[in-house]
């Protein structure tokens, strides 16, 4: 269930790519803090590339990102890259270890692959929900309703009509 709700949602990221310009995906939104869509799915990407380049080692630090801005700047490589990251998510759940500095000071949490999976999945919607922030402003875009909405509200929002 878990890889299918990703898969998702990251087909509906794509979709949205593939309805903008290089031009669209690089322009600075005042509501973003002149954050580009560009940035935010370079962000969204790049944790899941995080997980997927750090699983075998089982220690894994989302700080450690490449930040390619190919990502950020090429819609048709963002796309490609979507679909590598969708094709990457199948792999048995094992125990991993999260690494974080803070405030100078490193910090190791257990977790593992499903959990990190899910972590993934609602930052992915956040990020969406920013990026749909920019994505208003463009009337000649098309996005599903529930683009950037959490799967929980979504089935409130459901229980609510019943």
């Amino acid at each position: 269930m878990l890889i299918p709700s990703i898969q998702k949602t990251l087909n509906e990221l794509n979709d949205l790519l593939s309805q903008l310009s290089n031009e669209d995906y690089t322009y600075p939104c005042f509501g973003l803090s002149n954050a580009t869509i560009g940035e935010h799915t370079r962000h969204i990407i790049e944790m899941f590339q995080c997980l997927e380049n750090q699983y075998d080692f089982g220690v894994l630090n989302y700080d450690n990102r490449e930040r390619d801005f190919q990502i950020q700047n090429n819609t048709d490589f963002a796309q490609q890259t979507i679909e590598t990251v969708i094709n990457q998510l199948d792999k048995p759940n094992k125990p991993l270890r999260l690494q974080q500095i803070v405030d100078g000071e490193e910090v190791l949490i257990e977790s593992n692959y499903d959990r990190e999976l899910l972590y993934n999945l609602e930052h992915c919607i956040h990020h969406q929900a920013l990026i749909k922030v920019a994505v208003l402003q463009n009337e000649s875009i098309t996005i599903d309703a529930n683009f950037g909405v959490a799967r929980s509200t979504i089935e409130y929002r459901k229980q609510c009509v019943q």
